[in-house]
């Protein structure tokens, strides 16, 4: 006897099909999977036999084989208890197999027959789409599956209810999308006193996505103005969420199956090894730069990462994905993020302090920022630094503009570039950090003191031909926020402000 259940193996973001095929033929009792299964995918015989005992139903005493087609490709995860124990139910001709065709299958089984989550439903349930198949998934990540459109989707408790469901007819209700609610206890910008030229600077990082190093001593509030960066910004488009979910629900991040309109904001520590950064490991898992997809990866810290580390967000922060390469597979994640950085001016912070003055500089200056390589730096669109605020601003100065009235500024900066790129029919791009080739040269011509300007100072900086296209972006979004169509010299001698050198560079 011989059933077929339709499931899928996962290879990144990529959605394989997978044949589970279930054979209860003659011979001595025996219970195998085969199809390179890993050690999750074996021990569901004893997930699988437990559930179907505690409905009072036993494997019969004949030769079960359960193949994962193809059988070349490794199958890991818990996810294949549910196919494994339909395909089961349907050999022993307690499920109609007819009706079971129509629909991709997932789920982890726990010993009482309930169906509990698994990574993956998303992406699982979008590709279920494609083939115009339904999804059979669990209760608890049904409100995930309907993001995708599908309208055939059967979110289960437990195994019973799959059973009365194919068998008696009971009806499994469909679920009911669900979406995280929209953060409203943002840190706000107001929060912080004084630093009105970082502020600034975060405000035209945030309007054209654009990365941003901060330098400064200890306690000035690079951390503070960080945090509150999600604050101004715009929450993410249906489609930016859609996209961002799918790698949330791979990395088992998504939360109680609701998709999330919040822009992410990931701050991993420095001591995060390169595969947690950029993602990696046995099963090629992404890092924390494709958990900040469409959001902001803040690095405090910054020469306290390891070299190989830093090295390895080069590639990303150009392109906007990364390949993890295995010797059975090449997997690639999207990572296309904001990167806002901090770093201190040296390793004990007083280097340029007139009254705490570095005893080892320049000495400690050049080691604390020798791990940060010029290539790098290049890729980062806005130097800036946060001097030491006073006592007095502590004090006296009053409480500073409301994120609110900054993100407005920026919803519409961003509005103008979403028209610009519409009117010139690229779709591609959402933001002026993302413009390349031709398009980059339509939207920001300079006029003649503009380019003078520019001309000049790359000749006397030797800007490389990728600084001076990120000061072109850059001065393109500050000539947005203020609503002007040609970019003038002032614009672009803004811009050039931020790209001054950094001890770094110099070493």
């Amino acid at each position: 006897m011989l059933a077929r259940i339709n499931t899928v193996a996962f290879n990144g973001l990529e959605i394989l099909d997978v044949d589970l095929q279930v054979q209860i033929s003659s011979g001595l009792p025996a219970f195998m999977i085969v199809g390179l299964p890993d050690k999750a995918v074996g021990e569901s015989r004893e997930r699988v036999r437990a559930a179907l005992q505690s409905l009072g139903l036993s494997l019969p005493a004949k030769r079960i084989t359960i193949n994962l087609a193809p059988a070349a490709l490794l199958k890991e995860g818990s996810h294949f208890d549910l196919p494994v124990a339909l395909g089961l139910l349907a050999g022993m001709g307690l499920i109609p197999q007819e009706e079971l065709a129509g629909y991709v299958t997932l789920g982890e089984l726990g010993l009482d027959g309930t169906i509990l989550p698994v990574n993956g439903v998303l992406p699982v349930a979008i590709h279920a789409n494609s083939l115009e198949k339904g999804l059979i998934c669990p209760a608890a990540q049904g409100s995930e599956a309907v993001w995708s459109g599908l309208k055939d989707i059967l979110a289960a408790d437990n195994l019973l209810s799959l059973i009365n469901h194919f068998k008696n007819g009971q009806h499994i209700p469909f679920p009911t999308a669900a979406k995280q609610t929209r953060e409203t206890n943002f840190l706000d910008m107001s929060d912080v006193k004084g630093q009105e030229s970082a502020k600034r600077a975060l405000e035209i990082a945030a309007a054209g996505g654009h990365n941003l190093l901060m330098s400064g001593p200890p306690g000035a509030g690079k951390s503070m103005l960080a945090a509150r960066m999600p604050s101004i910004l715009p929450p993410l488009s249906a489609e930016e969420a859609l996209e961002t979910s799918m790698i949330h629900s791979i990395a088992g991040e998504l939360k109680d199956g609701k998709l999330c309109f919040d822009r992410p904001y990931r701050d991993p520590h420095h001591s995060a090894s390169t595969p947690a950064l950029v993602g990696g490991g046995r099963k090629a898992v992404p890092g924390e730069i494709s958990l900040a997809h469409n959001g902001i990866l803040f690095l405090d810290e910054l020469p306290e990462f390891s070299r190989a580390t830093l090295e390895a967000l080069r590639q990303p922060l150009e392109n906007g994905y990364v390949t993890i390469s295995r010797v059975n597979a090449h997997t690639v994640y999207p990572a296309k993020f904001q990167l806002i950085a901090a770093m201190n001016p040296c390793r004990c912070g007083n280097l340029g302090n007139p009254n705490m003055e570095c005893s080892r500089a320049p000495k400690c200056a050049e080691e604390y920022l020798s791990k940060l390589s010029g290539p790098l730096l290049d890729r980062i669109d806005m130097h800036i630094d946060v001097p030491a605020v006073s006592p007095w601003e502590m004090s006296s100065v009053k409480t500073g503009e409301t994120s609110a009235a900054i993100r407005d500024r920026v919803i519409q900066a961003r509005e103008i570039q979403k028209q610009r790129f519409l009117k010139l029919g690229e779709t591609q791009f959402s933001t002026n950090s993302q413009l390349r080739g031709q398009l980059l040269e339509d939207v920001t011509r300079l006029d003649k003191e503009a380019e003078a300007l520019l001309i000049a100072f790359a000749n006397k900086n030797q800007l490389s031909a990728r600084a001076y296209h990120r000061t072109l972006r850059l001065a393109r979004t500050i000539a947005d926020l203020q609503n002007t169509t040609n970019i003038l010299k002032i614009h672009v001698a803004e811009a050039l402000s931020y790209r001054r050198k950094l001890p770094a560079q110099s070493i």
